[in-house]
């Protein structure tokens, strides 16, 4: 009997312990993003700036706008991929709706996928290899006439006026 309980003391002390051990280790270093002016050029002709956030990195990428409550209407954030392919986005731990415009090495936007709904799991493809995605407020590529075949133009593209 004295051992038994013994025994479930142990183990209790030891679940304790590993909670305690668990609480005072460092969280994963947030990343940090440097910026960037960014112009959509329309096909109506409007030019409608943005200021970008750079996600270069593999971490950059990975966290994204992750956690995020709120982002100013003229920013958002542009995924450099490094090369072509085809590239797969989901909304987990984001907190806001984004569009995501899928674009190609020389900046014409290949695919927008509008109002990705915020925690959702759910896949979202580009529908071809494109070298960028920029994330912008869910609605603002319909609200500012933003279309397919559209230009963007950053330095990080390397097509800025």
């Amino acid at each position: 009997m004295i051992a038994k309980l013994l025994s479930k003391s142990i183990v209790s002390a030891l679940a304790v312990l590993t909670f305690c051990v668990a609480a005072t280790l460092p969280l994963a270093a947030e990343e940090t993003f440097p910026s960037e002016p960014l112009t959509i050029q329309t096909a109506d002709g409007k030019a409608h700036q943005f200021t970008a956030e750079l996600a270069t990195t593999d971490g950059q990428r990975q966290q994204g706008l992750m956690y995020r409550k709120t982002m100013a209407p003229t920013s958002g954030m542009l995924f450099d991929f490094g090369t072509d392919r085809e590239v797969n986005m989901w909304m987990r731990n984001t907190l806001i709706p984004l569009d995501m415009l899928f674009i190609a090495k020389d900046g014409k936007i290949q695919h927008i996928h509008p109002n990705a709904v915020p925690h959702s799991e759910s896949i979202i493809s580009s529908n071809g290899a494109v070298r960028y995605v920029l994330e912008l407020n869910g609605g603002a590529a319909k609200n500012l006439g933003i279309k397919r075949g559209d230009i963007v133009r950053s330095k990080q593209i390397g097509n800025a006026n």
